[in-house]
């Protein structure tokens, strides 16, 4: 791939960057200003060589996310490569309904993955390129503790309380 869009949005979380192919599908995606940030969580083989200023159609779902429809994000079209278990993984991470977090473990199962997969569970979530469009912030310790996530984790408590999780008050 030779040349990419960028866009930013602006959100209560910090500034949300957004690196897209040609045909809108997003490539990467994360709280940072810097388009670099963003570009190095793409796989090598999908990184853009240079990427242009644009408006996005995902900068918009982005907008109505923080706005209230927490649904928005899950209808944009997002390609990522990985392995097979990378790639069901980002899929069965875009199945987890807002607002319902699941555990590393309950992720491995529903992948159908045995209880020893949590950190190869935990490690599809740590490589997911287009947070957000792909929620692992949704993915939360057997006890309830948020773990990890890239791009924080006050960006992870907020999505998870603007999302009405159990156990994550809402801040707005």
């Amino acid at each position: 791939m030779t040349h990419g869009t960028i866009d930013v949005a602006e959100t209560a979380d910090g500034p949300f960057t957004i690196v897209a192919a040609d045909d809108g599908a997003v490539l990467g995606a994360g709280w940072s200003t810097s388009a670099d940030d963003v570009l190095a969580r793409i796989h090598p083989t999908l990184r853009p060589a240079s990427v242009r200023e644009g408006s996005l159609v995902a900068a918009d779902a982005v907008r109505a996310y923080y706005q209230g429809d927490a649904v928005a994000v899950s209808t944009v079209e997002v390609r990522q490569h990985g392995t097979v278990l990378q790639a069901r993984g980002w899929n069965g991470l875009r199945e987890i309904p807002p607002g319902e977090p699941v555990t590393y473990s309950e992720l491995a199962d529903h992948l159908g993955q045995d209880a020893g997969a949590v950190r190869a569970v935990a490690a599809v979530c740590a490589r997911n390129a287009a947070a957000l469009f792909v929620p692992c912030h949704r993915v939360l310790r057997a006890d309830g503790s948020l773990g990890g996530f890239a791009w924080g984790l006050e960006v992870k408590r907020s999505l998870l309380a603007r999302e009405g999780a159990p156990g994550f008050a809402a801040l707005f």
